[in-house]
């Protein structure tokens, strides 16, 4: 329950940050070096909000290598599949389900939209 929260912070947060230009939105951030770097590269490109957050998380956490690749691969997942549980639950909500049935629903979801 915690993660979908903080995801969903982060996301509102990433579109308060959307005005913004990358330069500003990393300097924000506190961002030096590579870490700005990679984080502007990104956000120029369009990479999606959750991307940039894990980057940042990984500079934050001075991780490089394997370690950072490995970070990265999870936490992108646990954004996706956050951002998935939370349309589920918005999809479940729509169509007024309740109990069990909501609960079912959600979670067939969301396997769904992981594929």
């Amino acid at each position: 329950m915690k993660q979908i929260l903080l995801a969903l912070a982060l996301a509102m947060s990433g579109s308060a940050f959307a005005a913004e230009s990358c330069d500003a939105q990393a300097t924000a951030r506190q961002l030096s070096g590579a870490a700005k770097t990679s984080f502007i590269r990104k956000c120029e490109a369009g990479a999606p909000a959750g991307a940039l957050t894990c980057d940042a998380q990984a500079a934050s956490r001075k991780l490089a290598g394997a370690a950072k690749t490995s970070f990265m691969k999870k936490c992108e997942a646990d954004a996706s599949a956050a951002g998935a549980t939370a349309a589920c639950e918005t999809r479940a909500t729509e169509r007024k389900l309740a109990g069990a049935a909501r609960n079912s629903f959600v979670k067939k979801c969301a396997a769904d939209a992981k594929g």
